[in-house]
This record gives C-alpha cells, sequence and structure tokens, in this order.
C-alpha cells in the first residue's frame, strides 16, 4: 500500500472545496506572479520536486531505513511463503505460519507507525503552501490535458474542467480538459516521488 499516494490525496482534498469562505474561485488568482502555461506547468513541477524533496528530507531524519528494510523483508517474506503454503494446501506448513500472524501484524503496525511520523510534520506546511503560497502564483488551471483525466466518477476527485465547467461564464475553468493547479502537483508529484525515494534511499517499505 502507498501511502505517499494516500498523503497526496488528503492534501489535495482542500483545494477542491472552500473551508475558509468564499467562492471557489477565490483558490486561484487573476492576476498570477507567473504567467502563462508552459511556464505555470514547469514551475509547478519544480515545487511538486522540492516538496518530495522535502518530505525525503524528513524521511532520511526520522526513520531508520536500515530497520524499515529489515522489516519489509521479514513480512514480505512470510506472506510470500504462507501464500505458497496455501496454494499447495500444505496444511501443516499454513498452520505453522500462522503462528506468526500476530507477530507478523505487529512488524506491519511499526512499519505503518515508522511512515506516518514524518507525515505528520510535513502535512501541515504542506497544506499552508497550498492555500496561501500556490494559488497566487499561478492561475487555478495551469495546463492543457489533451484528453479528460475525470476517470473516477463524482465531482470529489476532478483533474480536470468539463465542458459544462467551461460553459459556466462564472466557473474558474475557461476551457475543457484544462488541468486544476492541484491536479498538475499531483500527477508531477506521482511521476518524481517514486524516483527521489530512489535517489534518496528513503522508500516507504510498502
Amino acid at each position: 500500500m502507498d501511502f505517499n499516494f494516500i498523503l497526496l490525496f488528503i492534501e489535495s482534498i482542500p483545494l477542491q472545496f472552500d473551508f475558509f469562505g468564499g467562492e471557489k474561485g477565490a483558490l486561484g488568482s487573476d492576476d498570477p506572479i507567473v504567467k502563462g502555461l508552459i511556464l505555470s506547468m514547469f514551475a509547478v513541477s519544480g515545487i511538486g520536486i522540492m516538496l518530495n524533496l522535502f518530505n525525503a528530507a524528513i524521511r532520511k531524519k526520522m526513520v531508520d531505513q536500515v530497520k524499515l528494510q529489515r522489516i519489509m523483508k521479514e513480512t514480505r517474506g512470510w506472506q510470500k511463503e504462507r501464500m505458497a503454503a496455501m496454494r499447495s494446501k500444505d496444511q501443516a506448513k499454513t498452520a505453522e505460519l500462522n503462528k506468526k500472524s500476530s507477530y507478523m501484524n505487529k512488524m506491519s503496525m511499526e512499519m505503518m507507525q515508522m511512515n506516518m511520523r514524518p507525515m505528520m510534520i510535513t502535512f501541515v506546511p504542506l497544506i499552508l503552501i497550498f492555500y496561501l503560497v500556490l494559488p497566487w502564483l499561478f492561475s487555478y488551471t495551469v495546463a492543457i490535458s489533451p484528453i479528460p483525466l475525470n476517470v473516477i466518477p463524482g465531482d470529489l476527485f476532478q483533474l480536470t474542467c468539463t465542458a459544462e465547467q467551461a460553459a459556466d461564464a462564472e466557473h474558474v475553468c475557461t476551457e475543457e480538459n484544462a488541468l486544476f493547479l492541484w491536479a498538475w502537483y499531483f500527477l508531477s508529484s506521482i511521476a518524481f516521488s517514486g524516483i527521489i525515494m530512489k535517489l534518496t534511499k528513503t522508500t516507504m517499505g510498502t
């Protein structure tokens, strides 16, 4: 399970609503400091990379990667061995491995706690950056997608503007398939997070 993906999803939710009053369009700027789609795309991607590096530095400081890798290797080995025993219908082996279930659950919980500690520190600063910095640096939409990216039903997790939103003169969307600010950050962060974790040796052990 990728906890970094969960964190990014949680961080993106506030940009879909306005918890501080006002209209949804207030999350964007009519006169952004950084102008132009291409420059905005590179700038938001750069911010995503910097924030991933910040997360990696926090993880490097707070998480014992040697212990995390040991726990991960042990739990994965047990899960693999248990699945093999169940598939081969080796009841004796399965029963033997099941005796270690409580210990393995404890190890999995410890691994989860190790991953959650740095998240608790990085969550608040990132939310403040989203609300106080990014909306005023860039317009609400920062790129144009060649295809719609709203693959999840409902309005909660929209990555691109719909035709109906673009047709609404009062909506922040001015063009169909325009990519929201948070969505571009979300996609660019996902693209670079794995690379950065590999380079900094700060894998989440999941």
